[in-house]
């Protein structure tokens, strides 16, 4: 059996800091990071809201990092700065021109450089792909996804059994440790994974899933598996 990685709040804080070096979307000059027993706490600014979430996602990427506190803010340098306006605009046309997101169902609001995603879409999916569209936009401060979903009913053992078998079709190894319940769309995976990249690959399986309305992440990063 593999052996689970424990590493000194010290070590593990110049790893992920020589990760986020690493990552060239990344400038670490003005981050800041901190560990303490897995939780990794990221400080500082950032020049968008698309590099905020790159830092996290490196900061999830280095083996014993368990849960990462992302405090950074998104500091604009005056010459990129944008109007609420100038975001709205480049919202609408990013949405219409994403053929995986129905953009005549989404309305959006701006304020202050935050993003509200409102409306309706038929799978979860699209509601993620609406989000991902945006995130690397100038002038992004951050987003507050609103989005409904109205697609058809699917009976919860149903969902459940579909979930199941995509998961063992992708992830056979993973999904022997997750446990999934669905109950009027809204489906719950729990359970252990190896790496930040599995579960991101587990989320990205059920999200596809015909019939789900919501989902709710009880997933632990465990290399030892």
């Amino acid at each position: 059996m593999i052996q689970p990685v424990v590493k000194r709040d010290v070590e593990l804080r110049d790893q992920v800091l020589q990760e986020l070096k690493w990552d060239t979307r990344i400038d670490e000059a003005d981050i800041g990071v901190t560990a303490h027993e897995g939780v990794v706490t990221l400080s500082g600014t950032a020049r968008s809201y698309s590099e905020r979430l790159a830092a996290q996602e490196a900061a999830h990427r280095v083996a014993g990092v368990h849960d990462v506190a992302n405090d950074i803010q998104v500091r604009l340098p005056g010459s990129h700065a944008r109007t609420d306006a100038d975001i709205a605009r480049a919202v609408r046309n990013v949405l219409e021109w994403n053929v995986l997101v129905p953009a005549e169902s989404i309305e959006t609001t701006v304020a202050s450089g935050w993003v509200t995603l409102d409306g309706s879409v038929a799978t979860w999916r699209q509601r993620s792909d609406a989000e991902s569209a945006i995130r690397n936009l100038p002038g992004v401060q951050g987003i507050v996804n609103k989005i409904r979903i109205q697609g058809p009913q699917v009976e919860a053992s149903i969902l459940r059994d579909a979930i199941q078998s995509a998961l063992e079709r992708r992830a056979e190894r993973e999904a022997k440790h997750l446990s999934i319940t669905t109950e009027g769309g809204h489906v719950t995976i729990a359970g252990k994974v190896r790496t930040w990249a599995d579960l991101q690959a587990v989320l990205g399986t059920v999200e596809h899933a015909p019939g789900v309305l919501e989902v709710t992440d009880n997933l632990e990063i465990d290399p030892s598996i």
